[in-house]
C-alpha cells in the first residue's frame, strides 16, 4: 500500500485510467461522474490509503471555491520567456492533483502601474493566489498589505511575512561559475540585467561569490546587459576585450549570445565558452552546440507553492517565508577545458 501522506488524486487517477478532474468529482460527490465510476474511484482510493483533505479538521472552508487563481505579470507572455507558460502548466497539474483548479489572469503593464488588485481576487473567484514571476516592488507591497492567501513563485521581496518559493540561484549560479574555473577559465564575464529581476541578482551574486573566493576580477560595471530594466530583451554587445567564458543569466540569453558570437567569426567553445541557466528554451529549438546549463525543477517548485498556499489557506501549520529549491548542473558541449 502506497503511504497514505503521499497517495494524490493523480494516483487514483493512473490506477484507473481516468483523468485527475474525474477523479476529484467523484471523491467531491460532484456531479459529472457516472454512480459505478464514482463508487469504483472511491474503492482504490480506500485501497491506496488516500485520506480526503475536506475530512482533515480546519483543510478546506465551507465556502470554498475550489479555484486557486495564478497571477502572471502580461510581459512575460513573450515568446522568449515562455518558460512561464511551463511553470503554469506544472501549477496547474500540481492543483488538480490536490483537488483545486487554477484559473490563469495576466496582470497588464497597466494594472501593475495603477496597482489594481487582480480580477480573480476582486470577483471573489478564488480561495488564493499564486503570483508567478517578476513584479514591480510598489506592487509586490500593495498586494500584500490588501490580500493575505498567496505566495509568490519564482520572486520574493525583502518581507519575512512574505511567503515566497524559488530556484535556488544564487548556489547554483556559483556552482556554475565554480565550474568554469575548474576548468581552467581566468577571465570570465557575466551577462544579464543585474536591476531586471531578483533572480538575475542573485545569480550574479552566486557567480561573484565563486569569482573572489578564487582571486578572480569581477565589478559590477562589468556585468554585460541583456534586456531592460522591464525584462524586455534588448540586442547583446560583445565587449572589446574578450574573456574566455561568459556566464549568462539564462538559457534564452546564452542562445543570444551564442548566435552573436557566431556572427562575429567567434566558435563556441573553440574561441570562447558559454553557459546558461534553466534547461529552457523557447519553442524547445536546438542550439549548437548544446549549452551547459543548471535545471530548474519546476515541478517541484510548484508542489511546494501549491502545498503552501493550501495550508496557508487554511490555517495549518506550514513553513513561512522564502524556501529556495535545488537544481541540477548539467554538463553539455558549450565549455572548452583550458590547460
Amino acid at each position: 500500500m502506497i503511504n497514505s501522506r503521499k497517495v494524490r488524486l493523480s494516483d487514483i487517477a493512473e490506477k484507473l485510467d481516468v483523468s485527475i478532474v474525474t477523479v476529484s468529482k467523484a471523491i467531491a460527490d460532484k456531479e459529472g461522474v457516472s454512480e459505478e465510476l464514482r463508487k469504483k474511484i472511491k474503492a482504490v482510493a480506500q485501497e491506496l490509503g488516500y485520506k480526503q483533505k475536506a475530512q482533515i479538521p480546519g483543510y478546506k472552508r465551507e465556502n470554498s471555491t475550489g479555484n486557486i487563481g495564478i497571477v502572471i505579470p502580461s510581459h512575460f507572455f513573450e515568446r522568449s520567456t515562455s518558460f512561464y507558460w511551463t511553470m503554469y502548466n506544472a501549477v496547474s497539474k500540481e492543483l488538480l492533483a490536490n483537488g483545486y483548479y487554477g484559473i490563469m489572469e495576466q496582470l497588464s503593464t497597466k494594472d501593475e502601474f495603477d496597482l489594481v488588485i487582480p480580477h480573480v481576487v476582486q470577483d471573489k473567484k478564488v480561495d488564493g493566489v499564486i503570483m508567478l514571476g517578476q513584479l514591480s516592488l510598489d506592487y509586490a507591497h500593495f498586494f500584500t498589505k490588501h490580500y493575505s492567501h498567496f505566495v509568490f513563485l519564482d520572486f520574493y521581496i525583502n518581507d519575512e511575512d512574505c511567503d515566497s518559493i524559488t530556484t535556488d540561484n544564487f548556489y547554483n549560479e556559483y556552482r556554475m561559475t565554480q565550474y568554469l574555473i575548474n576548468q581552467g577559465h581566468r577571465n570570465i564575464r557575466y551577462v544579464g540585467n543585474f536591476n531586471a529581476t531578483s533572480s538575475i541578482a542573485d545569480r550574479f551574486m552566486g557567480f561573484m561569490k565563486a569569482m573572489l573566493e578564487n582571486g578572480l576580477h569581477v565589478a559590477f560595471e562589468e556585468i554585460i546587459p541583456d534586456r531592460n530594466k522591464k525584462g524586455l530583451y534588448e540586442p547583446i554587445k560583445l565587449p572589446e576585450n574578450m574573456p574566455t567564458a561568459f556566464v549568462c543569466n539564462c538559457d534564452e540569453t546564452a542562445a543570444k549570445l551564442i548566435n552573436v558570437l557566431k556572427e562575429n567569426g567567434f566558435r563556441v567553445p573553440k574561441d570562447v565558452s558559454v553557459v546558461g541557466f534553466d534547461d529552457f528554451l523557447a519553442d524547445g529549438r536546438a542550439i549548437e552546440p548544446p549549452i551547459t546549463t543548471v535545471a530548474v525543477d519546476s515541478a517541484t517548485l510548484a508542489r511546494v507553492a501549491v502545498e503552501t498556499l493550501i495550508k496557508k489557506i487554511n490555517k495549518q501549520p506550514y513553513t513561512q517565508g522564502h524556501t529556495v529549491i535545488s537544481g541540477k548542473l548539467l554538463i553539455r558541449d558549450s565549455v572548452k577545458k583550458l590547460n
